[in-house]
């Protein structure tokens, strides 16, 4: 899943892909580099983000939507947002993914928008705090929990994504412990997507900026495909992709 950022303040390329011109040619450059998924998102959600209007962030990202679909983007197009105005609006633009980083936590009326499409829905785990009594497995049954609330919604199962939340409501030592217990996320019988890209735990592990990183994304990459996670949520898609191919060839001898 390649990443495309329609907004003024994201940590990494904050600005870049406002134009929808830009982003088309971006999206190109990365289905080329083999992204398989398209993830557009108009709210930084970098530590200290400032939220974004319903109203602006329809702005940014419903222009970008139509002209991906008429310049003939093919590959899926995901719509990273937790207001159920813009996942509708985007739907009808032609996306055909919602991706949560609130998990149905925050506008109660997106698991309406994903039960009544039937759409793929992406469900991050995330809390307003950072408060855990056993991380790990606080973690698992947040996650379960959510899932709960989905399908009785009337999401179906085989619509469901999770995701660990890597860089949410998580230390830098929570992190890590987490990238080591991905398969237990695997184990609840769904897709589990893996965003590491750029963050700040690698930033941290690394001590270098976000364009600087790619070797510790590497890493997170393989160590998520090697545990079951099934799609990776990238900026720098050309090497992540040789990245993947490589891993699955070992752990999946293929």
């Amino acid at each position: 899943m390649g990443i495309l950022n329609v907004t003024p303040d994201s940590f990494s390329d904050g600005g870049r892909y406002i134009d929808p011109e830009l982003a088309v040619a971006r999206a190109q450059e990365m289905i080329a580099e083999g992204a398989d998924l398209i993830d557009v998102g108009g709210e930084s959600t970098r530590p200290g983000f400032e939220p974004v209007t319903e109203e602006e962030e329809l702005r940014r990202v419903i222009p970008v939507i139509r002209v991906l679909k008429s310049a003939g983007i093919d590959a899926p197009i995901s719509i990273d947002t937790y207001k159920a105005e813009v996942a509708r609006q985007a739907l009808e633009a032609g996306a055909a993914i919602l991706n949560d980083i609130w998990g149905l936590q925050k506008d109660p009326q997106m698991a309406q928008v994903a039960a009544e499409t039937g759409t793929p829905i992406v469900l991050m785990h995330n809390r307003t705090e950072a408060v855990y009594a056993n991380f790990i497995q606080d973690v698992v049954d947040d996650l379960r929990d959510t899932v709960d609330r989905a399908l009785r919604a009337g999401i179906r199962e085989e619509q469901i994504i999770l995701d660990p939340g890597i860089g949410f409501a998580k230390s830098y030592e929570q992190n890590l412990q987490l990238m080591n217990h991905l398969n237990l996320l695997v184990e609840l019988g769904y897709p589990v997507l893996l965003g590491t890209s750029r963050k700040r735990m690698i930033r941290t592990a690394l001590q270098l900026p976000p364009d600087d990183v790619v070797e510790g994304t590497a890493a997170t990459v393989a160590l998520g495909i090697a545990q079951g996670c099934r799609i990776m949520r990238v900026h720098d898609v050309k090497a992540m992709k040789r990245v993947a191919v490589m891993t699955d060839a070992i752990v999946r001898q293929r």
